[in-house]
């Protein structure tokens, strides 16, 4: 069994990066938790005036995550206990401010867990938000674990469209643009009495999507933010198996480095990107 893991921010001159992974191994389990920070959409960050609100966020999820996990305790039980714990410092943290709803931070989280029994392996999937999971055999399909469509990116495309039409090109000024709508959206997921996405303070059980599989001798598995797999879906420079091929020939960073190399050239389809290019992070879990 092996795990390699990557992460940068979407700047390389730059130490900001929003995404986080974290990895756990302990008693014959493997957690893999892959979180893409929500990018801030407020004035402001109220905590941590360097990395960001969200980069706190997501950091001290992992930390409180580390210490739920105990034999026995299912991942839903685990994140409900963790994000109580970042809620209880979040607000000791903020005491005294009056902290906007859309200043809240949110992130999407792919929780990969993988538990070895003798040759065999099992894997649970805990998903929130769009991360992407793939599972690759060399006998078979590449798979789509967790085939979500994100029913926001829909709306975000109408309005970029729209932007583009009027002659607003630049990712910076359309976003710009969209800030209003970006925070009220910020603002519905904090607040929705069952959040698909992890926040601070949830109104009722988070709706995550949960999914298991047994795992052959030739499985790899890779998960990965959105800014990684836009290498796909944006970029269209590999097919989910070609991705994951790649990854397992050449490693992570190099596939890193040709995402970067690749959105310097000027050459990125970033008519469709709300940013022009956005912090990326993956794991592969391979056999071997």
């Amino acid at each position: 069994m092996k795990i390699e893991h990557v992460s940068a921010g979407a700047n390389p001159n730059s130490q900001h990066n929003d995404d986080h992974i974290a990895v756990f191994t302990c008693a014959g389990v493997s957690d893999i938790v892959v979180i893409d920070g929500g990018s801030s959409v407020a004035e402001r960050d109220y905590i941590d005036e360097v990395r960001g609100d969200v980069a706190w966020f997501v950091h001290a999820f992992t930390d409180s995550l580390q210490k739920m996990l105990i034999p026995g305790r299912d991942q839903p039980d685990c994140v409900r206990m963790a994000i109580a714990d970042v809620r209880a410092q979040f607000m000791h943290l903020t005491a005294g401010h009056d902290v906007p709803v859309h200043a809240w931070p949110i992130a999407a989280m792919t929780w990969l867990r993988i538990s070895h029994h003798d040759e065999a392996a099992h894997a649970t999937l805990y998903c929130l938000g769009d991360c992407k999971t793939l599972l690759y055999t060399t006998s078979g399909p590449c798979i789509d674990l967790d085939p979500f469509v994100n029913p926001q990116e829909a709306v975000l495309q109408d309005v970029i469209a729209k932007l583009t039409a009027d002659g607003i090109a630049d990712p910076a000024s359309r976003r710009k643009q969209m800030l209003p709508m970006l925070r009220a959206r910020r603002e519905s997921q904090n607040l929705a009495p069952a959040p698909g996405v992890l926040c601070l303070d949830p109104d009722g059980p988070f709706q995550a999507r949960l999914h298991s599989v047994e795992l052959t001798h030739d499985a790899s598995v890779l998960v990965m933010t959105d800014g990684f797999y836009r290498l796909v879906d944006l970029y269209g420079l590999y097919t989910d198996a070609a991705l994951v091929e790649a990854c397992i020939t050449h490693g992570l960073k190099a596939q890193l480095d040709e995402l970067r190399n690749y959105e310097a050239t000027g050459a990125r389809t970033a008519e469709r990107a709300v940013k022009a290019s956005d912090d990326a992070s993956a794991a592969i879990w391979t056999t071997s």
